[in-house]
């Protein structure tokens, strides 16, 4: 797919100078490019890379010579990560679902498909599912009794999606993420030694022993338009009422949301984060990379957690935490610095013991 050089920075919204009627085929990291590529080079750091390729134009900071590199023309982008998002748009050729029902599709009579909807082979939708027009289901998903997707919805091969799920518009599903799975909700007939060290703070009886007795999940999982689940990831269904994940959340890959969480809405769940059952998360809140959230808490809207975090307790708005357990980022830093210093630290206070004990000798000698 070829668009001209003009079009391109039409769609970013960005200026360009120099031939705006040249062809681009795809988009290339600077030493790589052809010349049917766009390099990118959005950082003066990259820009020794174009001598090396062989583009012709380029997508530049603001301020470059773009002459001096040798280009036929140049696009500058003052936000590199904004254009990027653009350019990856325009060029993403999409998984390439075939359009229509694929034969082997076993769709239930009862269930509606929209119109225009792509459904791959080996599909399997239940009785009583709707889905929105536009969709692409891609190979080997299943799709249980009465859930409903939005128009416009992407999923990709492996997806699971159990029954009563409610998914907004415009949903990604990447390979192999599962929505609607059962909470891991388990309770003992005498109290358990968990209950016990709970309430104790470690302190314990006697084990008794005793199965676990499962708690069935009766609720389901509401999903908001414009959402994106990662490969791999999990959202469970809410125990009574439902796992809820807002507009715009965004989850990486191998995230673990738990039953009756409530997720909010333009959040970013990285890779690994794990929220534990009935937990709150506000608005527009940012877990990095592998932060775990405790059970029945609440994390107020606009909290960033840095890759690693616990949080253990409530988190007020707009806090930027880090570190185990979590505590406000600059207090993090402090801790930090002086955890590294405490080698010397007690090094010194060895060497001070040393001499105070010489000195109290020598007093001690002193007064024999």
């Amino acid at each position: 797919m070829a668009h001209t050089l003009s079009d391109i920075a039409a769609a970013l919204g960005a200026r360009f100078e120099g031939r705006g009627d040249l062809w681009i085929t795809g988009a290339c990291e600077p030493a790589e490019a052809g010349p049917g590529d766009l390099a990118l080079a959005m950082d003066p750091r990259y820009g020794d890379g174009i001598a090396q390729g062989r583009a012709r134009a380029a997508v530049l900071w603001d301020g470059a010579d773009w002459r001096g590199f040798g280009l036929d023309a140049a696009i500058f982008a003052p936000r590199p990560r904004l254009a990027m998002s653009g350019l990856t748009r325009v060029f993403d050729p999409g998984p390439g679902i075939a359009p229509g029902l694929h034969p082997s599709a076993d769709i239930h009579p009862d269930a509606q498909i929209g119109p225009g909807a792509s459904v791959g082979a080996f599909v399997s939708i239940g009785a009583g599912a709707r889905i929105g027009s536009g969709a692409r289901i891609a190979s080997h998903v299943s799709i249980g009794e009465n859930a409903v997707i939005g128009d416009d919805a992407l999923i990709l091969s492996g997806v699971r999606i159990g029954a009563r799920v409610v998914i907004g518009d415009r949903f990604i599903a990447q390979p192999n993420a599962v929505i609607g799975g059962d909470g891991f909700s388990f309770v003992t007939e005498q109290v358990s030694r968990v209950e016990q060290a709970r309430a104790t703070l470690g302190q314990t009886g006697e084990t008794t022993q005793q199965p676990w007795l499962r708690i069935h999940s009766l609720g389901s999982v509401s999903i908001g338009d414009d959402v994106e689940i990662g490969a791999n990831s999990a959202v469970d269904r809410g125990t009574v009422r439902d796992t809820r994940i807002g507009r715009g959340t965004k989850l990486d890959n191998l995230v673990q949301v738990a039953h009756n969480v409530v997720v909010g809405e333009d959040c970013l769940l990285c890779g690994q984060v794990g929220i534990a059952g009935s937990t709150r998360i506000g608005d527009r809140t940012v877990l990095g990379g592998q932060v775990g959230v405790v059970d029945n808490i609440f994390v107020g809207a606009d909290v960033v957690a840095g890759a690693g975090t616990l949080i253990a307790s409530n988190a007020p708005a707009g806090r930027v935490l880090m570190g185990s357990p979590a505590v406000r980022m600059d207090q993090h830093v402090d801790i930090y610095k002086a955890q590294r210093r405490l080698p010397r630290a007690l090094a010194q206070l060895a060497e001070l013991q040393r001499m105070v004990k010489a000195l109290v000798d020598k007093d001690n000698q002193g007064n024999a």
